[in-house]
């Protein structure tokens, strides 16, 4: 059951409207709440929620993608008890010129890897893969549907990618595929950029764009904003806003909430927030919070217990100093990265003037503007 609270702030999962029924608006703190619906009107239904897991594909990036078999199939099996939507089960690149055993299989997802866990696909979560923008042969690593057993390819580009990110999304729906388009590193580009890449996003073939904070930079008003930014330009295509969040300012799960408060409803998440560097919005954060009409916690509770949360030793990943002066900074989290792996630890003193110096004044962001937007 969800709490009053939870019903105040976001709508319910969606469900058929039956008669008049309340209608949810956005008042001036940002929170959704009901008034009745005029007399003899009935409410749309709201859009379906997707909640993506992409434990194995964000977590990779701590270890190379070499998940053991028995971890991405913990996951699966979570996912699948858990009513979770979606499973993103790792990246589809190309394997030209890379050197054996450089990655784990979870870099490129062949379908006979992808089937050794999931089999003939009984009842679970829909399958996905990303694939970066210049680092998958497309036309040939992805084939068409019919062939293979992946539901969803998420498109993943920088700004200066868009053009190539635009022909995969085409490639990939043209072969039956569902998309979305995840623009990356939104925080560090200037709103000239972002008003001149939305028209081109919201001409795309995708299903859902996504606001990705890829270096855990975003302050919550600032996510709202983004959201309802993409969604005054997309919404008239039918093409759905989605978050994807890091957690350098320990604001991943409050940047996941605040989003699909604002109107997002592709959610992605992570368990115990595995995921590079700071890592990602924790799953069974995001679970407790939509309620468990639709979602159960349990399965996702075990798996973090007896499999995720025994790696973190090892992979290194979530909050620290380091990773916060990235996000604070607003710079990729490869700087933090290095500082944790060296075997002697440096000069966190250092590390922050050095972060300071990388970063970029007029895209830094700032706190305490943000704190004054806040009623």
């Amino acid at each position: 059951m969800t709490s009053p609270f939870q019903q105040n702030l976001l709508p319910s999962h969606p469900a058929p409207a039956i008669g008049p029924t309340p209608v949810k608006s956005i008042n001036d703190n940002g929170l959704l709440y009901e008034h009745p619906a005029p007399t003899g009107a009935t409410s749309p239904e709201p859009p379906a929620i997707h909640v993506l897991d992409c434990t194995i594909r964000d977590g990779g990036l701590m270890n190379g993608h070499h998940f053991e078999d028995r971890v991405v199939s913990a996951v699966h099996t979570a996912c699948a008890a858990a009513g979770i939507d979606y499973m993103e089960i790792g990246y589809r690149a190309s394997r030209h010129d890379i050197a054996s055993g450089q990655n784990g299989c979870w870099k490129y997802c062949l379908e006979e890897d992808i089937r050794r866990i999931v089999g003939d696909r009984g009842p679970g979560p829909k399958l996905s893969v990303m694939a970066d923008a210049e680092k998958c042969d497309f036309r040939e690593d992805i084939p068409q549907r019919r062939e293979s057993i992946i539901d969803l390819v998420r498109v993943a580009c920088y700004f200066h990618q868009i053009p190539i990110a635009l022909n995969m999304v085409k490639d990939a729906r043209d072969k039956g595929y569902e998309t979305t388009l995840n623009l990356m590193a939104v925080t560090t580009l200037s709103e000239s950029q972002l008003d001149a890449a939305l028209p081109l996003l919201a001409a795309s073939e995708a299903d859902a764009v996504y606001v990705v904070d890829s270096y855990g930079a975003l302050y919550m008003t600032e996510t709202r904003r983004l959201v309802e930014k993409y969604l005054a330009e997309l919404s008239a295509t039918g093409i759905r806003v989605g978050i994807h969040a890091h957690n350098n300012l320990q604001l991943a799960f409050a940047n996941t909430i605040e989003a699909y408060a604002a109107g997002a409803t592709w959610l992605d998440a992570t368990m115990g927030g595995l995921g590079r560097g700071a890592g990602n919005c924790p799953m069974e954060l995001l679970l407790g919070f939509l309620g468990d009409s639709d979602y159960r916690m349990p399965p996702v509770l075990r798996c973090v217990d007896e499999v995720i949360e025994p790696m973190r030793t090892e992979l290194k990943w979530g909050f620290d100093l380091p990773y916060l002066l990235t996000g604070l900074y607003n710079i990729h989290p490869r700087g933090a990265i290095a500082f944790n792996a060296a075997g002697a630890r440096g000069d966190i003193g250092e590390f922050y003037e050095t972060s300071k110096a990388e970063s970029e004044p007029s895209l830094r962001p700032n706190p305490s503007a943000a704190a004054r937007r806040i009623p």
